[in-house]
């Protein structure tokens, strides 16, 4: 799971073994079969900055789509990525190891940090009605509202005493915890940055065909961090990988990079006026200037991908998790 301590121990490297390895080892023979190759573009190239420190934000169609783009970044000396996961991928011990030698970067949420509390006092994750009186509780409702609509579970959860907060309410402490972990968060991102590593993040938050609305995140680290941002549109790779397996059908997959966006020119107009912490309560009074960059580097990704791929697509879009169950 994700905690302080593991984000802690996390050390990023410039030129990742483990991307390397799994590059030579299953990617090059997966690609080059000769019964169903794989065929990998990259068009635009040139809008990669040299020498990395850049944002790339990409359209995510299935689980394996920014296996192919790393693939071909490294064969052809384009530099490596870190890329944002979920904090739910490391709940297996190996899967996590795994993301950690890979130079991934876990996101966890605070609705990921509450269900991990939760599942820790009791042993399982929260039913639907349990986790909507967790999140009226930590968003500021009424504590006795939660407690009659959450049952004794969630009651047992809220009058729990933290050792590094026992003074405050459960809220409080959720906050004051989920802060700290932020912070480090954006330590690493900005580790990712200075190595000349480029962060690699999914906007959407959730696989899907036809382009959809991305969240806020990568627009709150990219105008945090200075850093720019590079839109990226990825056609072709759902075919390849059309299930959960990690082995690539063969076909052909297109990814389009467009121009770069910097700080001095298009991200200005975006700027919040103050400071903040990522993801932490620091950044909600910016969320309009978060939500408009969002909606432009999606209109970015729109115009880079295939007719099937922006928005309004007729292919089915993946059901998007509800409640806890997204979370584990």
């Amino acid at each position: 799971m994700i905690d302080q301590a593991r984000l802690d121990a996390i050390h990023l490297h410039n030129r990742p073994l483990l991307q390397r390895i799994f590059g030579w080892l299953l990617l090059t023979p997966n690609y080059r079969f000769p019964l169903s190759p794989t065929r990998i573009h990259l068009e635009g190239t040139e809008h990669i900055p040299r020498g990395g420190g850049a944002v790339f934000v990409m359209n995510h169609t299935d689980r394996y789509n920014y296996w192919p783009f790393q693939y071909a970044l490294w064969r052809q000396g384009l530099g490596y990525t870190a890329t944002w996961v979920k904090g739910k991928y490391y709940e297996n011990s190996f899967l996590g190891w795994f993301m950690d030698a890979a130079n991934n970067i876990p996101i966890p949420s605070k609705g990921y940090v509450m269900i991990k509390d939760f599942a820790a006092l009791h042993g399982r994750v929260p039913s639907d009605p349990e986790y909507a009186a967790l999140k009226l509780a930590i968003h500021g409702g009424p504590e006795d509202t939660a407690r009659k609509e959450g049952g004794p579970a969630v009651a047992a959860l809220l009058d729990r005493s933290w050792p590094d907060t026992p003074t405050c309410t459960y809220a409080a402490s959720l906050e004051a915890r989920f802060l700290r972990m932020m912070q480090r968060v954006v330590e690493i991102n900005r580790e990712a940055l200075a190595m000349g590593l480029n962060l690699l993040i999914f906007p959407q938050g959730t696989r899907s065909i036809p382009l959809t609305r991305g969240h806020i995140g990568a627009a709150q680290i990219i105008l945090h961090t200075g850093a720019p941002v590079v839109p990226i549109g990825c056609s072709g790779s759902d075919r390849c990988y059309p299930g959960n397996l990690p082995f690539s059908h063969g076909g052909q997959i297109t990814y389009r990079i467009g121009q770069p966006l910097t700080h001095d020119k298009e991200l200005a107009p975006f700027l919040p006026p103050g400071p903040f912490v990522p993801f932490t309560a620091s950044a909600e009074p910016y969320h309009d200037h978060f939500q408009r960059l969002t909606d432009l580097l999606m209109d970015r990704i729109n115009h880079l991908v295939d007719p099937p791929y922006r928005y309004g697509g007729q292919v089915g879009v993946t059901p998007a998790e509800r409640g806890a169950k997204r979370f584990v």
